[in-house]
């Protein structure tokens, strides 16, 4: 495994608590990879992100289109975002990080922070944006800020764009692997464990689809239904964090264990929250044919190859949850104008068509979806490699 370009581990002089931040490579001098808030995260974890953000950016690429993936990077801080001293870690975390955000990382929300939150952090650390190491690549700088900062201000049904498109990319790899299969949408459950961002957004996309939400697990635990969940009103009575308020379970709705989501009678699994949650010890307990990773992570590489030899298929993280990332850069350069139809439009064709090509190469080398889509990008990284030089 080829080393990153930079890892670095930052100690914050006030509360003594770490940072990370790791640049696997470099795509025109740039590389792109959200920011986390976890308790115990770490550098390894960080630097497994950032080598998937390599990979993520890579299968994106497209030479008729004007984004030109970037190379990955991602940063952690190993705190609870609901600690009261988080905000200013954060602060002095990108405070400490300015001169990689100010050159070549550029980074945003993920696990455990907002955009608005780290949009604000930004500010206050003395720094222009969490994008603008970008911004010397753009043909428009003016035009294209704006057309971002329109983009975030469009809403669906009362949720924010930018909090939908990275579910709608899942739910369209779902029903890609539904379709090649031939299974029937309204015949598939499905499990999910988070409902936040991405968690929700998910299961909203999966239930208009015509799945069955039979279960969803948050920090109380999970909440299941065999008939099928009422996702519409759940997400009106989740709170910032996922959470979701139990007065608002309807009388079927039986509240379970928090891993109760694992065993599930569903088709189809959804870890939507955090990192390494199927491992060795609990992969036995899943019956379901697909697990899709809408989190980073979520399944050990031990315990994929068990689950594999059981016939069931993980659809990767570095494809499923990447419409996010390239939703941005998409809108940023001039790929998508500001509007939800128009996003959600060009998500599900290319997500549609990413998933049925990993699948298909995955079926044909006789391997897993993952190999298959790091071979994918191990090519495309030669070809943008070749076009713009090798930085590392």
């Amino acid at each position: 495994m080829t080393p990153p370009l930079l890892s670095l581990t930052w100690t914050d002089h006030v509360t003594g608590r770490q940072g990370f931040l790791v640049v696997d490579r470099l795509v025109r001098g740039v590389s792109s990879g959200g920011l986390r808030m976890r308790p115990g995260c770490t550098l390894d974890e960080v630097a497994g992100l950032a080598r998937g953000m390599s990979v993520k950016e890579a299968l994106h690429y497209d030479p008729e289109t004007r984004y030109v993936p970037l190379g990955g990077a991602k940063g952690g801080i190993d705190c609870d975002p609901r600690d009261p001293e988080a905000y200013g870690l954060l602060v002095r975390y990108l405070r400490s990080m300015r001169p990689y955000i100010e050159s070549c990382w550029t980074t945003g929300e993920d696990l455990g922070l907002t955009q608005d939150l780290v949009d604000r952090a930004v500010g206050e650390a003395g720094l222009v944006s969490s994008v603008q190491a970008v911004y010397p690549l753009l043909d428009d700088e003016e035009g294209a800020r704006r057309r971002i900062a329109d983009a975030f201000a469009v809403e669906v049904d009362g949720i924010g764009l930018d909090e939908l498109v990275g579910g709608c990319g899942v739910a369209e790899s779902v029903l890609t692997a539904l379709d090649r299969a031939g299974v029937p949408y309204w015949r598939t459950r499905v499990s999910l464990q988070g409902f936040g961002t991405m968690g929700g957004a998910t299961a909203r996309f999966l239930t208009r689809a015509g799945l069955t939400v039979v279960a969803i697990a948050d920090i109380k635990g999970t909440i299941a239904n065999p008939a099928g969940l009422d996702v519409e009103a759940l997400l009106t009575a989740r709170d910032a964090y996922g959470t979701v308020d139990r007065d608002a379970l309807r009388p079927g709705d039986r509240e379970l264990p928090g891993d109760a989501w694992l065993s599930a009678e569903a088709e189809v699994l959804v870890p939507a929250a955090v990192s390494y949650a199927v491992d060795i010890a609990n992969q036995g307990r899943i019956t379901a044919r697909w697990i899709a990773e809408a989190a980073n992570m979520p399944v050990r590489p031990e315990a994929e190859e068990l689950l594999a030899a059981r016939g069931i298929t993980v659809l990767p993280d570095v494809v499923v949850n990447s419409a996010t990332n390239a939703w941005w850069w998409w809108t940023l350069f001039g790929d998508l104008d500001a509007e939800a139809d128009e996003a959600f439009a060009h998500i599900r064709r290319s997500m549609r068509v990413l998933t049925d090509r990993i699948l298909g190469r995955a079926e044909a080398d006789g391997t897993t979806p993952r190999s298959a889509a790091h071979a994918i990008a191990a090519d495309r990284l030669s070809v943008t490699a070749e076009r713009f030089g090798w930085h590392r």
